[in-house]
C-alpha cells in the first residue's frame, strides 16, 4: 500500500514487535502452521470473560436508554443522561491508550473490568432500595465508560500478543460472531428482565465485567513485550508518537474521520428507532427481538466475513457493507413500520461484520506491538465520539420531528459518507490478507 511519502515502510513477516508467547512462537520452518485458535489458552481465556462480558453488556444496553427513558420522562433528557455517561470514554480514551503501552496489560483488564463490575453494582443497590436517580445512573455511565476505555486497548493489544497475523482476519470475525449472539440473546432478555424490574438487566453488567476480570487474571502468557523502554518515555510524548503514528497514515486519518460520521449517523438512526417504539407503548420484549434480528443478522455475517474478506480488497468490503446500510435504512425511512424496522435491520447490518473485521484485522497486522494501546484508542474515538453524540443526535431529531426526520436525515449523512470512502485513493490500495504483511509499519522514534 502506498499511503505517501511522509511514511517509511518497513516489510517483515508479522507487524508485532513484541515477542508472541512461547506457546505461540513460530518455528524457522516457514511452513510449520500456527496453533489452531481453538487449542490457542490465553486467546480462549480472553474470548471467555470477553463473551460473558458481551452478553452481559448486551443486556444492560438495551435496558439503559429505557431506564433512563422512565427516570426523565422525556426523550430528550434520557438522551443527555446517556452522552453526559458516555463522555467519559471521549475523556478517557487518549491518555488509556499511552497507559495500555506501558502497563502489564493483563493487570489492566483486571482493573479496569473489576472497576467497572462494582461501578454497575451500585445501580442495582440502589434500584433494589429505591433510591436511583437519572444523575447516579448518569454518574455510573461516565464511570463504566471511562474504566471501559482502559480496557478496550489492552484487549487490543492482548489479541494481538496471542494472536498470529495469519490468523487475524478469522479472530475478529470470531469476535464479532460473539458480539452477534449476545446482542440475539441481550435483546429478549433484556427485556424480559427488564419486565421483572427495571434495574435487573444491570446485573448483566456486573457479572459480565466480574467474569472478564477473572478470566484474565489466569492469562499466564505475556501480553506485553519488555515495557521498560515505553516506560523510560514520558507519557506526553508517548501520547504525541501515537498521534504522530495515526495522522502519518492517510488510511487511518481518513477512518478516523469517516467512521466517526458513520458511528453517530448508525447509533443515532437505532436510538431513535428504539425510542419511538418505547413511546409508542411498544412492549420491551418487541423492542428487544428488533435487536436479536440485527443481532442474527450480524452472526450469519460473521460466518461469511473470513472467505469474504480473503477474496475482496479492503475498499470494496468497506463500500459494499456501507452501500447495504444505506439502501436498507433508505427503505425504513419509506416504511416506517415495526415489521418494517425488524426486516431491514436484519438486512442492513448483514455486511457489518466483514469490513468490521477486515478493518480491524489490517491495523492490528500493520502496526507495530509497542504502538498497539494508542493506536486502539486514538482509532476509537471514531465510535468514542458517536457515544455521547448519538443519543443527543437520535433524541433531538426525534422530539423535533418525529422518527421520519431521524432516519431521512442520518440516511442522507450515512450516504455522503460512503460516496466519501470511495474517493479515499489508501482505502483502495489495500489488498487481501494474504498480502498485508507487506505494509507493515516500523515503530516511530
Amino acid at each position: 500500500m502506498n499511503c505517501g511519502t511522509s511514511v517509511a515502510f518497513m516489510t517483515r513477516t508479522t507487524a508485532a514487535a513484541e515477542p508472541l508467547p512461547a506457546s505461540e512462537t513460530l518455528p524457522a520452518d516457514a511452513t510449520t502452521e500456527p496453533v489452531p485458535l481453538r487449542r490457542n489458552r490465553p486467546y480462549l481465556l480472553l474470548m471467555s470473560g470477553l463473551t460473558t462480558q458481551s452478553v452481559g453488556g448486551s443486556i444492560t444496553k438495551f435496558a439503559v436508554p429505557l431506564l433512563a427513558l422512565e427516570l426523565t420522562g422525556s426523550p430528550a433528557a434520557a438522551g443527555v443522561v446517556a452522552a453526559v455517561g458516555q463522555t467519559g470514554a471521549l475523556l478517557a480514551a487518549l491518555p488509556a491508550g499511552v497507559v495500555a503501552d506501558r502497563t502489564d496489560r493483563r493487570r489492566l483488564v483486571v482493573g479496569a473490568a473489576g472497576i467497572a463490575a462494582v461501578l454497575w453494582g451500585t445501580v442495582v443497590v440502589a434500584g433494589v432500595l429505591g433510591g436511583l436517580t437519572a444523575w447516579h445512573l448518569a454518574v455510573v455511565l461516565f464511570g463504566a465508560a471511562v474504566a471501559t476505555a482502559f480496557l478496550d486497548p489492552a484487549i487490543s493489544g492482548a489479541f494481538r500478543a496471542v494472536v498470529p497475523q495469519p490468523q487475524l482476519p478469522t479472530a475478529y470475525a470470531t469476535v464479532q460472531g460473539r458480539d452477534a449472539v449476545a446482542g440475539m440473546v441481550g435483546g429478549p432478555l433484556g427485556g424480559a428482565l427488564y419486565g421483572i424490574a427495571h434495574v435487573v438487566p444491570m446485573v448483566g453488567a456486573v457479572v459480565g465485567d466480574a467474569v472478564t476480570a477473572v478470566c484474565a487474571f489466569f492469562v499466564r502468557e505475556p501480553l506485553n513485550g519488555d515495557v521498560a523502554e515505553q516506560r523510560a518515555v514520558r507519557p506526553l510524548v508517548a501520547l504525541r508518537q501515537g498521534l504522530r503514528f495515526v495522522w502519518s497514515v492517510p488510511l487511518f486519518r481518513a477512518c478516523l474521520g469517516l467512521f466517526v460520521v458513520v458511528n453517530v449517523a448508525l447509533s443515532g438512526m437505532l436510538i431513535g428507532i428504539n425510542l419511538e417504539l418505547a413511546g409508542n407503548g411498544t412492549s420491551p420484549v418487541l423492542i428487544g427481538v428488533l435487536d436479536m434480528v440485527a443481532a442474527g443478522s450480524m452472526l450469519l455475517g460473521a460466518v461469511v466475513a473470513p472467505p469474504l474478506v480473503a477474496r475482496l480488497r479492503l475498499g470494496a468490503v468497506t463500500v459494499l457493507a456501507l452501500g447495504l446500510l444505506v439502501v436498507a435504512f433508505a427503505v425504513m425511512a419509506l416504511v416506517q413500520t415495526y415489521a418494517g424496522y425488524v426486516v431491514l435491520v436484519g438486512v442492513g447490518v448483514l455486511l457489518v461484520p466483514a469490513v468490521n473485521a477486515a478493518m480491524a484485522g489490517y491495523i492490528a497486522a500493520i502496526t507495530p506491538g509497542e504502538m498497539q494501546g494508542r493506536l486502539s484508542s486514538v482509532l476509537g474515538l471514531s465510535g468514542v465520539a458517536a457515544m455521547p453524540v448519538a443519543p443527543l443526535v437520535g433524541g433531538t431529531l426525534l422530539g423535533a420531528g418525529g422518527i421520519g426526520v431521524v432516519l431521512w436525515t442520518l440516511v442522507a449523512l450515512l450516504a455522503a459518507t460512503v460516496v466519501a470512502l470511495c474517493l479515499v485513493p489508501s482505502l483502495w490500495r489495500v489488498g487481501t490478507p494474504d498480502a498485508w504483511a507487506e505494509d507493515a509499519l516500523p515503530m516511530p522514534r
